[in-house]
């Protein structure tokens, strides 16, 4: 946007601009676009009008109402080129996109972000070229292009040293891709910085839920912090209205074991409903959900309802708005859904193709949970596809017996294994870490101070910055052996600030029952599953995809692929 200390823009302009700055994405915008016209109507300056129809389309297409929203998207695009300013025919174009932004409309921002880019090229602004660099990034993870989408991220986090804006979006967007490989440990970190800016934007506190919810769920270790940001959004959801929220809703709860509360946000969509959703920037997202939930929850009306609506859709990626969020792609859902519905040739095809996707993208907790899953889990039963059998049981003394089958290897006995078989003899029954690590009559006690102290916390997350140029300089120059060991320094450093920090980047405190269960039991556990991978991966994959740690722990098998195991 234009500085606005310039006065390149009047009063009137301002003002109504400062108000749409308010507005928070996906609720009610009340009275906001009723002054942005006034002062809009009122305007004969093609730089005020520029600026003022791109605020009132952006404001319109987040609100859902895409069809209020075209015709200002479309004059400020012109009014901004009458007006030669760059920075606003960038804004403009920027608002252009966010009109653009259904699931038929792919091609279109293709375009549009490529034209956003050559005209911020050359642009000192940096809001302006944060816009283009969202866009770019958020179409690169639209088309799977994860070359450009890791260029843009480097991008957001080189902006990162000019803006604090964007080193929110950095922040966000990193925990996104790192959440797409299945990589947790930067979760701490990426909310810390993202928390740390977020009161200066609109929606900033939101999207820090977002983050927490959604790193909680794809790891499974959701906490009553957790649940209780989950419960901000619910209450949002509920009195705004916006049910297309329900369905994020009800995965998280999914992913949680939380599946009453799944399945009540799934039952908000109906046929009526779903043939009202209008195919905006959620429609994708709300379908694949609900098709998942479907599924784990064998709601076989929905997913009936759900699949063909999806199905013209086959092999697009889902995020949610800005990706913020990456779901997988919509062939995984659908492959697993024609599964059921009984057309496996289509069904092996599109899973053939999911997990094709999953590995050349790098999406490990993706393609890990599809492999997870059975081919053809449906009600049909057949010989010819026997529910598998594995093997956690105490062997002959100091061993464990692992395996799948009648093939039995035998391992040495470890304390983890022992956490894996309490839980797995009692499948979805969360039991707590302090249980596991010292039995029901361990006497809790309150913590004895900060891991670190924040001088030396920001200190590690300053010299993370200075690493990520570093490494673009060592891409840049090819040389492989220092970006190695500046990767290995990098991962060690998010260790530390990780085992530091907790959910929201809240110091963590030594000493507490609770913390130094949490520990002891997520170490125990992931010895263990290092020895079980040795003797048979199938098994550690599977335990690693179903076991959540935490302050509380759980195995939660896919109702969809279920196992018979020999304890």
């Amino acid at each position: 946007m234009t500085d606005m200390s310039t006065g390149e823009v009047d009063a009137r302009t301002k003002a109504a601009l400062d108000l749409a700055g308010t507005y928070v994405f996906g609720t009610e915008p009340g009275r906001i676009p009723a002054v942005l016209f006034e002062a809009y109507d009122a305007s004969t300056v093609d730089l005020d009008r520029a600026l003022l129809g791109a605020a009132l389309a952006r404001c319109w297409a987040y609100a859902g109402e895409r069809h209020r929203a075209v015709p200002f998207a479309v004059a400020a695009v012109r009014h901004a080129e009458l007006s030669a300013d760059p920075v606003a025919l960038a804004d403009a174009l920027d608002a252009a996109l966010a009109t653009h932004w259904g699931p038929d409309e792919l091609e279109v921002r293709v375009d549009l972000a490529g034209k956003l880019a050559d005209v911020t090229a050359h642009l000192s602004d940096v809001d302006a070229r944060l816009q283009a660099h969202l866009w770019l990034l958020t179409v690169a993870a639209e088309t799977l292009d994860v070359a450009e989408l890791n260029r843009q991220l480097r991008a957001l986090e080189r902006l990162g040293e000019e803006s604090r804006k964007a080193l929110f979006f950095a922040a966000s967007r990193r925990l996104m891709l790192d959440l797409m490989r299945g990589r947790f440990d930067t979760r701490a970190a990426l909310v810390a910085i993202a928390a740390d800016v977020a009161d200066e934007l609109a929606d900033g506190p939101m999207v820090v839920t977002g983050m927490v919810c959604y790193g909680a769920a794809l790891a499974g270790d959701g906490d009553e912090e957790a649940l209780a940001r989950l419960q901000e959004i619910q209450a949002l959801a509920e009195s705004e209205g916006v049910r297309e929220m329900y369905a994020e809703l009800a995965w998280i709860h999914l992913q949680w074991g939380r599946e009453d509360d799944a399945r009540r946000f799934a039952a908000a969509f109906d046929a009526r409903v779903l043939g009202q959703l209008p195919r905006d920037h959620n429609y994708l997202l709300v379908l694949h959900l609900l098709l998942d939930v479907a599924l784990a929850l064998r709601l076989d009306p929905l997913l009936e309802a759900v699949t063909p609506l999806l199905m013209p859709y086959a092999g697009r990626a889902v995020v949610n708005s800005g990706a913020v969020m990456f779901h997988g792609v919509t062939d995984d859902t659908l492959a697993r859904a024609c599964a059921r519905l009984g057309d496996d040739e289509r069904a092996v095809a599109l899973r053939e193709k999911a997990l094709e996707t999953y590995q050349r993208i790098g999406a490990r907790w993706w393609r890990e949970r599809l492999e997870a899953s059975h081919p053809f889990a449906t009600d049909r039963s057949s010989p010819s596809t026997p529910t598998p059998t594995m093997t956690l049981r105490t062997g002959p003394a100091g061993v464990w017996l692992v395996g799948r089958g009648d093939t039995e290897t035998a391992v040495p006995a470890r304390r983890g294994l022992e956490h894996l078989h309490h839980l797995v003899s009692r499948p979805r029954v969360e039991v707590g870490a302090v249980q596991l690590a010292g039995g029901a009559e361990t006497v809790v006690q309150g913590g004895l101070g900060e891991v670190a102290d924040p001088q030396a916390l920001a200190s590690y997350r300053k010299r993370l910055t200075e690493l990520d140029a570093e490494l673009d300089e060592a891409d840049a120059a090819g040389d492989a052996a220092r970006g190695e060991a500046l990767a290995a320094e990098r991962t060690a450093l998010l260790a530390e600030v990780s085992a530091a920090t907790g959910l929201g980047g809240r110091a963590r405190t030594t000493g507490s029952t609770a913390e130094r269960a949490r520990v002891t039991v997520r170490k125990a556990i992931a010895a263990a599953l290092d020895a079980v991978h040795a003797a048979d991966p199938v098994v550690a994959r599977h335990l690693t995809t179903y076991v959540r740690t935490g302050l509380r722990c759980c195995y939660e098998p896919d109702p969809d692929a279920p196992v018979e195991w020999r304890l």
